[in-house]
């Protein structure tokens, strides 16, 4: 080969990985979103908390500094961005706990103290800034679980008891008991998220015996039928490519609900954010993190706004805080 074909060879390659390359780097830029760094939380560095929201403030506790298990209780004023720290928490500092807020009364249950799988249960009143112990919860003891409210009604279900798990129960806080909720034929899982949109909570991600989960559910608690949505993998046997990009399977991601949407955000290694639409049952990707890359942070929503914060990677622990703007473009300046 001559020089000069040489040279319109290595011209025609350089321009084909420099087109291929832009096109990546526009695909990013297309992403919509932008991420605000927020009051940074006011307790000590954590991973692995449990949160409920309030009316304007929600409110986040225990959880693990890498040496220390904690049972601090902060609530966050969204209206003013600022921290003030409440009573602590009464049960046993833990990490990997849930919770959920019911008829304005914020709960908080199961987790691991460091030895031991919990199950016991209290209650958050945040008039009095008090907090009362209730009846266990009626389940095996576990961590990594979902708690979640919606319609009314308020569930624990799904986390690893030594065993992984798909189980749901609801919570009567009149009554102060559980019941065993039936249907759900999904698969067992820990550390999975759920948001809710409408009356009706979305379920999905977590892990069971190191596979990433792909199934995708939607709860409606009038009827109490679990429905299986569209999977959340890339991978599909028939000749549906909706999902070929997708890239959503992940454990340990927080979510929050915005505008009618559900957002999914990081997990284990991985920083990015997908948009859940229920009315398609479609999932678009948007800006990913602007902080540091996590697992076992803390997502919620408060007045339609979303916020994500704390959560670790490796042996680092975070107390920085975010908020989400999903209509925005993404912004490095306002950081």
């Amino acid at each position: 080969m001559n020089n000069l074909k040489k040279g319109i060879l290595f011209a025609a390659l350089f321009s084909s990985l420099f087109f291929i390359g832009c096109s990546h780097d526009d695909d990013d830029e297309d992403l919509i979103g932008n991420w605000i760094k927020k009051s940074s939380f006011d307790g000590p560095a954590r991973s692995s908390a449990a949160s409920f929201v309030i009316g304007d403030y929600a409110y986040v506790t225990t959880g693990y500094t890498g040496d220390e298990y904690l049972k601090d209780l902060w609530a966050y004023n969204s209206n003013g961005d600022y921290w003030e720290q409440k009573a602590d928490f009464t049960g046993i500092a833990r990490s990997s706990a849930s919770g959920f807020t019911l008829n304005e009364k914020g709960y908080i249950g199961l987790g691991y103290d460091g030895t031991n799988k919990l199950k016991d249960f209290y209650q958050y009143d945040p008039t009095n800034n008090t907090w009362t112990q209730k009846t266990d919860f009626a389940g095996t003891a576990r961590y990594g679980a979902l708690g979640f409210q919606v319609g009314g009604k308020a569930y624990f279900g799904t986390g690893y008891d030594g065993n992984y798990l798909k189980d749901f129960y609801q919570y009567d806080d009149t009554a102060n008991t559980w019941t065993l909720v039936s249907g759900f034929s999904g698969n067992k899982r820990r550390n999975a998220t759920v948001f809710i949109i409408d009356d009706k909570a979305y379920l999905g991600t977590g892990i069971n015996n190191g596979t990433y989960q792909e199934d995708f559910w939607e709860f409606d608690p009038s009827t109490d039928v679990w429905t299986r949505k569209r999977d959340i993998d890339k991978d599909t046997d028939d000749d549906d490519s909706y999902n070929d990009d997708y890239a959503i399977t992940r454990s340990n991601a927080s979510s929050f609900t915005m505008n009618g949407l559900g957002y999914v955000v990081g997990g284990e290694g991985i920083k990015t954010v997908w948009e859940y639409n229920p009315t398609t049952d479609l999932w678009v990707e948007r800006t990913a993190l602007e902080g540091a890359t996590r697992t076992d942070a803390v997502g919620f929503a408060i007045n339609n706004r979303g916020f994500l914060m704390l959560g670790r990677i490796g042996s680092t622990y975070f107390d920085d805080a975010w908020e989400f703007k999903p209509l925005e473009e993404q912004n490095d300046d306002d950081n």
